[in-house]
């Protein structure tokens, strides 16, 4: 699961899934790379990580919450503050990341795990309030940082599924329809207080999500390839017709690690047509190595 308090890292190869429809399909052997940034408060920069020049590679930041900014954060219905290191992840250095790496693009993701501490409730008073809100602050925040995409990463919610996904939908649809941003993604995981607010939406607006960085180290630790395989077959299926993401985590998370045999899977699933990765340690051991495979 995301939080606040780590860096979350993901690889993507995205090919045509057997389950995705013609209208979904994309070209083969399309590469991309994504890392959640900010979140850690630890002085990380964009130029800190290393980019491979063969790969699409997204930072998002991490995170935009709907809460106040002070000592005491309490929900806004929809209005947006940075939760981010603005100091070290500033526009001008989005600017300067993006003139430097032609193939980067910068997001922003919205909600996560905790804010000062506490659990990032997803608390609309209204469809229609939080939406309207939501557009306003959102658009504010992309303009000023030049963004490129919004992720949803709430893990906590205030609200039942339906309005979840109308309020998360209705946004989206108007991002698109305005070109506000070029990219979408959903982070869900398998938990039943989590996943049907994921579902809901996908089934109502799917059409409008690009990715969805499915968070597979929110699985057991002890988790196997063969397990791991089933996993990304059954999620795969949850979200028919999606570009499913697979992932694994470095900060003590669950999952199936490097160590047990995550580059294995991947190669498996990159010999199927179909592949992501959370990283920081080592000098960005992983992060080299998940970019190596998708550059291959």
């Amino acid at each position: 699961m995301n939080s606040t308090s780590w860096l979350q890292l993901f690889l993507f190869l995205h090919m045509t899934l057997f389950f995705t429809t013609m209208s979904l399909a994309v070209a083969a052997n399309s590469k991309l790379f994504r890392e959640y940034i900010g979140a850690e408060g630890v002085g990380i920069t964009f130029s800190d990580v290393p980019i491979d020049p063969g790969v699409e590679f997204h930072f998002l930041l991490s995170f935009g919450i709907d809460y106040t900014t002070s000592s005491r954060p309490k929900p806004t219905n929809g209005i947006f503050n940075a939760f981010w290191d603005t100091d070290n992840l500033s526009p001008s250095h989005v600017s300067a990341i993006k003139a430097r790496h032609r193939n980067v693009k910068v997001g922003l993701s919205l909600g996560g795990d905790t804010v000062a501490g506490v659990s990032a409730n997803f608390t609309p008073i209204s469809i229609d309030s939080w939406v309207r809100n939501a557009i306003s602050s959102i658009v504010k925040i992309t303009k000023e940082y030049k963004l490129d995409g919004i992720d949803i990463d709430y893990e906590h919610f205030n609200t039942d599924p339906n309005t979840f996904a109308e309020c998360i939908g209705r946004l989206f649809f108007y991002l698109k329809q305005n070109k506000v941003v070029s990219f979408t993604s959903i982070a869900p995981y398998d938990d039943d207080a989590v996943q049907p607010y994921y579902l809901a939406l996908w089934r109502k607006y799917g059409h409008l999500i690009d990715y969805v960085n499915f968070q597979f180290y929110a699985y057991d630790k002890d988790t196997t390839v063969t397990q791991f395989m089933k996993y990304f077959g059954t999620q795969s299926s949850n979200y028919k017709g999606g570009k499913v993401l697979v992932s694994f985590g470095t900060d003590q998370s669950g999952g199936l690690s490097p160590e047990h045999g995550f580059f294995d899977a991947c190669a498996t699933l990159k010999s199927q047509g179909k592949l992501n990765d959370d990283s920081m340690k080592a000098h960005f051991r992983y992060e080299k190595r998940s970019q190596s495979l998708l550059a291959s």
